[in-house]
């Protein structure tokens, strides 16, 4: 038994000494002193040894038990350091590797074009104001001189969320809290989100963006909306763009006009944008009709005023000369780089 012990001990030295991996290690620990190892094993026949030998093998069989133990801490140790060693080789980075370019991004055409905007109101005296894009029905129709029989409440023309909770058509809404909480004189701009139940086309989309101004002071008059519409198209455009006015009906105005500018695309002549009329729809202005400003709290013996709403897409087309309104939102990355 004593030779058997000392063989084992010869064997796991070797056994231990070559292992290659932690696995390895481990497989040679359970064939040694697993509980069918063969230490256990050897121990078994203990049972036929004499009194006098007994105390002696054990001690024997420690100290292999101690000696491999510690022989596969040891070898465990060198293969920990080995793979660390090998892992930090494969992940080095060489410092010194130029760089790959990362891509930067831009913004949108949309945001680009709504910041000049901004730009220009701000440096005619506007403010800048938001309002909530799921409104009441009352401000985005009943405070607007909308009564409830008008086309656009119907349900083909609005989108609905419960009989007076709508999406708002226009950020008119906006308007109406501005005056229910400030006194005159007022002027403000207020860009936002709308939606309206539109066919998709080249110029229209059920979701767009719109920006509404208002002023509202003593003595303003429709001389002073055709001015400020001027002075914002050609400081956008440049001094050739064409305005043309147009009698029109707006409920919250009066009188009202809708606003169009020279087509981009063909100069005046007629295209598939303009729809052959060689001009484009851009805005709807006017007067506030006194119910409006009277139902704001607003003395209209004293103060008047004028509002405009228009489409941000539409102004972005005409400024970058984009002839289709959908392309602004394919997210198409080979039409947006171009701006």
């Amino acid at each position: 038994m004593k030779e058997q012990l000392l063989n084992m001990k010869e064997k796991a030295s070797q056994a231990l000494t070559s292992a290659k991996t932690l696995q390895d290690l481990e497989d040679i620990r359970i064939s040694l002193l697993g509980k069918k190892g063969e230490l256990t094993a050897i121990l078994r026949g203990m049972g036929g040894l004499s009194a006098e030998e007994r105390p002696v093998i054990g001690q024997l069989a420690n100290e292999v038990r101690s000696f491999i133990e510690d022989k596969i801490e040891e070898q465990k140790k060198a293969l920990v350091a080995s793979e660390r060693a090998e892992q930090l080789k494969s992940e080095t980075l060489d410092v010194t590797m130029a760089g790959k370019k990362p891509v930067i991004g831009k913004t949108h055409p949309l945001t680009t074009v709504l910041e000049e905007v901004k730009d220009i109101f701000i440096g005619m005296g506007f403010s800048i104001v938001e309002g909530p894009e799921v409104e009441y029905d009352y401000y985005n129709f009943e405070a607007l001189n909308i009564p409830a029989d008008h086309p656009a409440r119907d349900t083909q023309d609005t989108f609905y969320i419960n009989d007076n909770v709508v999406l708002r058509s226009q950020t008119s809404s906006v308007q109406v809290r501005v005056m229910e909480n400030q006194k005159p004189p007022i002027r403000v701009i207020a860009p936002g989100r709308v939606y309206r139940s539109d066919a998709v086309d080249a110029t229209h989309s059920p979701v767009f963006h719109q920006i509404e101004g208002l002023v509202v002071d003593k003595g303003i008059t429709m001389g002073d909306l055709k001015g400020t519409l001027e002075v914002f198209m050609k400081t956008l455009y440049g001094n050739d763009a064409v305005l043309r006015f147009r009698p029109h009906h707006f409920p919250f105005t009066e009188p009202s006009a809708e606003v169009d500018v020279s087509c981009f695309v063909c100069g005046g002549k007629g295209c598939r944008v303009c729809k052959g009329e060689g001009f484009i729809e851009l805005l709807g202005a006017g007067m506030v009709h006194p119910k409006v400003l009277e139902r704001c709290g607003i003395d209209t013996s004293v103060y008047s005023g004028f509002a405009f709403g228009l489409g941000l897409e539409r102004i972005v087309m005409r400024r970058l000369n984009i002839d289709d309104m959908r392309h602004l939102y394919d997210n198409d990355l080979r039409f947006l780089n171009q701006f």
